[in-house]
C-alpha cells in the first residue's frame, strides 16, 4: 500500500487493496503540497509499470531496449511485452489474486504452455499459445480461490474456460488491455537520453 499510495495510483498486480481511505503518499509530509518536476512525472510512471509488474530495473531497461528496435511506438510495445509475461498472464486469467502470487505459483512448475511444463516467469506468451494448470495441480487450494474470485476482468486478448482451467492468449494485447493507469510515452522519455 505504501507504493501504490506513493505513487499515487492503484497498483492491481501488486496488491488487492485499494488506497481509498488515504489517497496521498505516505509519511508525515504526505498530506503537504507535493512538486513535481518533469524527471519525477517520467521516474514516477516507470516506477509504476517496475512495481505493478513486479520485475527489477535491469529487465525493464532490457525490454525497453527491444521495443526501441520495433517499429511500433516503443511505449506501446513495452507494455505489451510486459503484458505477456507468463506470470502476469496467469495473473490475468483470474488463476492467481496477483502477479507475485502468480510468479510463486509458475516457479513451481504449476502451469504448461502448450502441454509443456514451464517454470521461467518472464516466458513471453505468443498469440495462439494455451495456458493450463498441471492436472496435480487442479486442487491448489490458492488457484480455486482465485478463480472462483478474480481480481480484474478477463481481457480481451486471453479467452479462458473454468472448468477445465484451460486459457489461450488470442492475439497480442492492446494499449486498452493495460489495467494500471500510465503515461508510457513519460517512460520512453525516461530512457530514451539514459540508452
Amino acid at each position: 500500500m505504501r507504493i501504490a499510495r506513493r505513487l499515487g495510483t492503484d497498483l492491481p498486480g501488486l496488491t488487492r487493496k485499494v488506497a481509498d481511505k488515504r489517497p496521498y503518499p505516505p509519511g508525515q509530509h504526505g498530506q503537504g503540497r507535493q512538486r513535481f518536476s518533469e524527471f519525477k512525472k517520467q521516474l514516477y510512471e516507470k516506477q509504476k509499470l517496475r512495481f505493478n509488474y513486479g520485475i527489477g530495473e535491469r529487465q525493464l531497461r532490457n525490454l525497453f531496449t527491444e521495443a526501441q528496435r520495433s517499429k511500433d511506438p516503443a511505449g506501446l510495445v513495452l507494455l505489451r511485452f510486459l503484458e505477456q509475461r507468463l506470470d502476469n498472464v496467469v495473473f490475468r486469467l483470474g488463476l492467481a489474486p496477483t502477479i507475485p502470487a502468480a510468479r510463486q505459483l509458475v516457479v513451481h512448475g504449476h502451469f504448461m504452455v502448450d502441454g509443456r511444463k514451464v517454470d521461467r516467469p518472464s516466458y513471453r506468451v505468443a498469440p495462439g499459445q494455451e495456458i493450463t494448470v498441471r492436472p496435480k495441480s487442479r486442487d491448489n487450494q490458492s488457484i480455486q480461490e482465485s478463480v472462483a474470485n478474480p481480481s480484474l476482468r478477463l481481457p480481451g486478448y486471453l479467452s479462458f474456460d473454468s472448468k477445465t482451467l484451460t486459457g489461450r492468449c488470442l492475439s497480442l494485447p492492446g494499449r486498452e488491455d493495460v489495467p494500471v493507469q500510465v503515461a508510457e510515452n513519460l517512460v520512453v522519455e525516461y530512457y530514451s537520453p539514459r540508452l
